[in-house]
């Protein structure tokens, strides 16, 4: 029975990847000559990129985190997000207790240097904690300039009158909501943290593979917008709100 089970199972799941397969449409390659081949393998690079991923991450240390160059320093940024986020998460700890104690935690060793050099004639200076002040304000200008930016492209797609783009913008934000109403902040941020420690080396190891599905699947959606432009979006009366380039 155990041996019929595995088999009848094995032939569900070759007949559902057969039938994906088939249903995806495949893309025509011509190869002549090998300048061809290499024309052919860098137009199917993602999105028609040229450079790497370690240079499209912006390269330096935070690529080499985010593809593992290091493992140690990958894997304890992980183990520290992970940390952070079952602290938060899974043992309710609140981000305001945890400063509190660790402030005093951080006194109480400082009052025991002070007091221990004392007693013993020594006299050594207990370090003094302080962050500098360019760390937050390159934190604040860096979260500015991406929200000025998100802020800006949306305008733009409310003001585009291309209603592509507005419904796609549409369809992210209400996607974000949705996930939003399943989880709390913290774990989107732990969610997309994961998510940018994994999903580039991934690709960066599988780069044909998933250069070809992603092309396959546009190809699909491509096919599905057009016959959904024909019936629908082409039936929808447009108004005559252009406006005039050089006014």
């Amino acid at each position: 029975m155990s041996e019929h089970s595995e088999n009848a199972a094995e032939n569900i799941i070759n007949n559902i990847m057969e039938t994906i397969a088939d249903k995806i449409p495949r893309q025509k390659s011509v190869r002549f000559s090998e300048e061809e081949n290499t024309v052919t393998a860098q137009m199917n690079k993602l999105f028609g990129r040229q450079k790497s991923v370690h240079k499209i991450l912006g390269g330096g240390k935070p690529a080499d985190v985010l593809l593992w160059r290091n493992k140690k320093i990958s894997s304890s940024v992980l183990t520290t997000a992970t940390a952070i986020w079952t602290l938060f998460e899974w043992l309710d700890y609140h981000f305001l207790t945890l400063v509190c104690l660790g402030l005093v935690v951080g006194m109480l060793i400082q009052f025991v240097w002070s007091n221990a050099s004392g007693m013993l004639n020594r006299s050594s200076e207990v370090p003094r904690v302080q962050l500098p002040n360019e760390l937050f304000v390159n934190i604040a200008v860096f979260a500015g300039t991406q929200i000025n930016k998100l802020l800006g492209y949306l305008q733009d797609v409310a003001c585009g009158r291309n209603l592509k783009q507005f419904l796609i913008a549409v369809a992210g934000l209400w996607a974000a909501a949705i996930i939003g109403s399943w989880c709390n902040f913290l774990t989107v941020l732990y969610i997309g943290f994961i998510s940018a420690h994994t999903l580039p080396v991934l690709y960066e190891k599988y780069e044909d593979q998933v250069d070809d599905f992603v092309y396959n699947l546009l190809g699909l959606l491509q096919s599905q917008y057009r016959k959904l432009d024909t019936s629908v979006l082409s039936k929808i009366p447009k108004g005559n709100l252009k406006s005039k380039k050089n006014e």
